[in-house]
């Protein structure tokens, strides 16, 4: 880069996971990729919609997929190096408010998610 070229916007990745143990690939896919990112030093925001909220609650059983990493502890790297937001409405359908959810993670809408993946330089994933 020239001296008159401004500095690229930051990179971020925003990921979101439709799915909890239902579908334990998919899933786990997810948090693996976000968390690889957290590792990589990229700033992270990982969005937990439908059954994937349940993960994000206090004293919540992960699942197991054979070769892969543990689902709560890859959520707990990312709520501590980047941002874990469960679905507005996937929590209150399930009577979920933040006091019930690990720490580092919040509730947030559809405008908060369009507002992440629209900032400069973010990419988005959907799982």
């Amino acid at each position: 880069m020239d001296e008159l070229s401004p500095d690229p916007a930051p990179a971020s990745l925003v990921v979101k996971v439709t799915c909890g143990a239902e579908a334990p690939e998919r899933c786990s896919q997810a948090l693996t990729v976000a968390s690889t990112a957290v590792a990589a030093g990229v700033a992270v925001s990982l969005w937990l919609t439908g059954e994937a909220t349940r993960l994000a609650v206090r004293g919540a059983e992960g699942f197991v997929l054979e070769h892969a990493a543990d689902p709560l502890e890859l959520l707990a790297l990312v709520a501590t190096e980047g941002t874990v937001t469960v679905c507005s409405q996937c929590a209150a359908r399930r009577s979920l408010t933040e006091a019930d959810l690990v720490p580092g993670a919040r509730i947030a809408g559809a405008a908060v998610l369009v507002q992440e993946v629209m900032a400069p330089g973010a990419r988005s994933l959907v799982y």
